[in-house]
């Protein structure tokens, strides 16, 4: 059904914001969601947290005359109850349901696709060079970008095409020049926001090693070989080198502090290596990523900081709210890092999560083969990244 065609319950129904929700859930509150999708949905993705009880009861169960006692049993009576659908329609019927049963309910605005439109922008605290760098962080996806600036110049890692406004609006209220925007490599999960911010007058930047997966604008925007440097201001990005997840992967040296690593590290896991090749070409992309780990990145000192793509649920927190770590931290917590390259390879390849929902679709709009408008590159990569090697089989004891 769609949004317009739930009756409009005969009760006024309070709606909550998804912003709101998000500041209740990380204040430590007690929340409790009903979620009124289908369930291989809910089963592929929904909001979880310590302090978030979640429970699934899709909205057909709703429609009829005499709602089952089992289905009641089920939501409880005691506390505040918010319900959340794809968009928000279903919802506050659900909700208008409830509300006329007695229940305290309220509803998600927008449901799961307002969700995912939260994206937060966090000061990385210990990055120490040159200018000021911000992690942004969409937690409806797990994804993360990067925005440095310094004197009047600032630069974009791994843009999400659905907030493009977001970066201008952010460049132009910190009275930056929006100089650059970067790709660490042809992502599987997101649309890229690339090309969009290259329309706008951002010199858009993609790996050069990415090219020959058959990109089809590449002419169009600058391309980066490992060890190309841009200026921000007094502060320089390197290009470097890390080939694993994709042939094409390439990792972005902010001022020699921060290493933005794709999806080649992240905090709490390494990158899963069969997204381009396939169940065939993983085990070389595998120790392709083994070599890029240990010669390019764990090479680096031990204080620089790693910020991928990406965070899992898996994943804590810096003290400063940034999904970032050392090296030398991450070295003493994740056992693959510290294995030989038989032990790596068979580690990541034995336990690999489900891959990305539409990835491959996401994988070609991405390499410019196949055109989509926004509605529907929002749609598409909706859901979790899944672009991470198992968690529960990296991190040490």
């Amino acid at each position: 059904m769609n949004a317009d065609d739930f009756p409009t319950p005969d009760v006024d129904v309070e709606s909550v914001d998804p912003e709101s929700l998000k500041d209740r859930i990380d204040a430590g509150e007690d929340v409790t969601l009903l979620d009124a999708r289908m369930q291989s949905d809910y089963e592929e993705w929904h909001i979880d947290g310590e302090n978030v009880t979640s429970i699934n009861v899709p909205y057909f169960e709703f429609l009829e005359d005499e709602i089952d006692e089992d289905i009641l049993a089920r939501i409880p009576d005691d506390r505040e109850v918010t319900v959340l659908c794809a968009k928000g329609g279903a919802s506050e019927f659900v909700a208008g349901t409830l509300a006329e049963l007695g229940y305290e309910v309220n509803h998600l605005e927008d449901g799961m696709n307002g969700w995912a439109s939260i994206y937060e922008a966090v000061e990385v605290e210990r990055y120490d060079g040159a200018g000021t760098l911000i992690q942004y962080q969409r937690p409806s996806s797990g994804c993360l970008g990067y925005l440095l600036y310094d004197d009047g110049e600032a630069a974009i890692i791994d843009p999400l095409r659905a907030f493009t406004d977001r970066y201008l609006a952010d460049a132009d209220d910190l009275g930056v020049d929006l100089r650059y925007a970067f790709d660490t490599h042809v992502h599987a999960d997101h649309i890229s926001g690339v090309r969009d911010l290259d329309a706008e007058g951002v010199e858009g930047v993609i790996p050069e090693a990415a090219v020959d997966r058959g990109v089809t604008y590449a002419d169009d925007l600058t391309t980066a070989a490992d060890g190309d440097t841009f200026a921000v201001g007094d502060a320089t990005i390197e290009a470097v080198s890390t080939p694993g997840h994709t042939t094409g992967m390439t990792s972005y040296l902010v001022d020699g502090s921060l290493l933005a690593t794709g999806d080649g590290l992240f905090i709490e896991s390494v990158a899963r290596p069969d997204l381009e090749e396939g169940d065939d070409g993983a085990p070389d992309a595998a120790r392709m990523l083994y070599e890029s780990l240990q010669e390019r990145i764990l090479t680096l000192p031990d204080d620089t900081l790693i910020g991928g793509a990406h965070f899992s649920d898996a994943a804590e927190p810096a003290a400063d709210g940034t999904y970032t770590a050392p090296i030398g931290e991450l070295v003493e917590e994740m056992d693959a890092l510290t294995m030989d390259e038989d032990e790596f390879v068979d580690l990541i390849l034995s336990d690999m999560p489900p891959r990305p929902a539409n990835y491959e679709d996401i994988i070609a709009t991405n390499l410019g083969q196949n055109a989509v408008g926004d509605d529907e590159a929002f749609t598409l990569e909706l859901g979790p990244n899944n672009c991470a090697a198992s968690q529960d089989s990296l991190a040490g004891d």
